[in-house]
C-alpha cells in the first residue's frame, strides 16, 4: 500500500480546489455543489465549508445517489445500497459542481449527470474530483482535480475520509487477480 495523500495533503488539496472554483466562477452566486454518495458527498461538504469562507456566503449543497442510474445496475451481483438524494435548491440555470472522490472510467459521473437531469436543467455542469486515475471509457474530463494519479488497471485508488472510515488518506493498492474498480 502506498499513501499518496495524508490528512494534511487532503486538506491542502481541497483548499486549493476551493480557490480554483472561486477564481474560475463567473457568477459565484449561481454556484451549487452536489456530492456523489458516499465519499463524494463528504468531500462536497468540506468544499462547501471552504467556499463559504472564501465567498462569505453559503452555497447550495446537495447529495446525489446514482445507484439506479448506473449502466451496470442489472449486471451487478449485489443489490445497490441506496443513499438519500437531497437537492433542496433549484438547479435550473445554476453552475452545478458535481463532486466525487476518484475519477476512473467516467461511468459514475455519467450516471450523476443523468440523475441531475431529473431535477432540472443546470446552466452548466462542472466536475471536481479529489483524484483522477485515468483509464477513461467515456469522454469525461474534470474541471477541478486534486491529484492526478497515473495507475495501472491492476491498482486500486482508495479514498478514506474521517466521517466514514475514521481517517483521511488516499492510498494505492495492488489488486490481485481481477482488474481493479
Amino acid at each position: 500500500m502506498k499513501v499518496v495523500l495524508d490528512r494534511d495533503g487532503m486538506r491542502r488539496t481541497l483548499v486549493r480546489i476551493a480557490h480554483e472554483i472561486v477564481e474560475q466562477a463567473d457568477e459565484p452566486q449561481r454556484l451549487a455543489l452536489l456530492g456523489i454518495h458516499r465519499r463524494g458527498a463528504v468531500l462536497a461538504a468540506r468544499l462547501h465549508a471552504q467556499l463559504g469562507e472564501l465567498l462569505g456566503e453559503a452555497l447550495p449543497l446537495g447529495t446525489l445517489d446514482i445507484a439506479f442510474y448506473r449502466d451496470d445496475v442489472a449486471t451487478r451481483p449485489e443489490a445497490p445500497v441506496l443513499q438519500a438524494t437531497r437537492i433542496d435548491f433549484d438547479v435550473d440555470g445554476r453552475t452545478v459542481i458535481i463532486v466525487d472522490d476518484v475519477l476512473y472510467t467516467g461511468r459514475t459521473v455519467r450516471a450523476a449527470i443523468d440523475a441531475l437531469f431529473d431535477f432540472g436543467r443546470a446552466g452548466r455542469i462542472q466536475l471536481a474530483v479529489l483524484a483522477d486515475r485515468g483509464h477513461r471509457e467515456l469522454p469525461i474530463r474534470p474541471d477541478y482535480v486534486g491529484k492526478n494519479l497515473p495507475t495501472s488497471r491492476r491498482e486500486r485508488v482508495n479514498v478514506h475520509v474521517e466521517e466514514i472510515d475514521g481517517s483521511d488518506e488516499v492510498t494505492i493498492t495492488e489488486v490481485q487477480g481481477a482488474l481493479a474498480v
